[in-house]
């Protein structure tokens, strides 16, 4: 198991995800968004595994100041979010072609 967690700042859900990952003694690799983002080919491949809507955090203030709302989930949406890591939800974890979005033991649990 090769386990990524993306994340902007360490909050709640991030700290509960390194938990989570720590007491099953699961190695992983905690990456700071706002500082290297996501490459080109870890955001196809997340956004192919929770699709792209699920990636945008509508509650910062990025999202309003781009005018996030109204460019829907479309491709110019799919280009602002990729240039702008701060309007990623997070933690965003990654296990090879598989991820999700916040926090989902249930989720993690099955690729163990």
């Amino acid at each position: 198991m090769n386990i990524q967690i993306f994340s902007l700042k360490k909050n709640f859900d991030t700290q509960k995800a390194e938990r989570y990952f720590k007491e099953r003694k699961i190695s992983y690799q905690l990456i700071d968004l706002a500082k290297y983002g996501l490459s080109k080919g870890e955001f196809e491949s997340v956004k192919a595994s929770v699709g792209l809507a699920e990636l945008i955090n509508t509650e910062c203030k990025e999202y309003t100041a781009l005018n996030m709302q109204r460019l829907g989930v479309g491709k110019v949406a799919e280009e602002v979010l990729f240039k702008n890591p701060k309007l990623y939800k997070s933690p965003i974890v990654r296990n090879g072609k598989q991820a999700t979005v916040g926090y989902k033991p249930d989720v993690w649990k099955e690729w163990v």
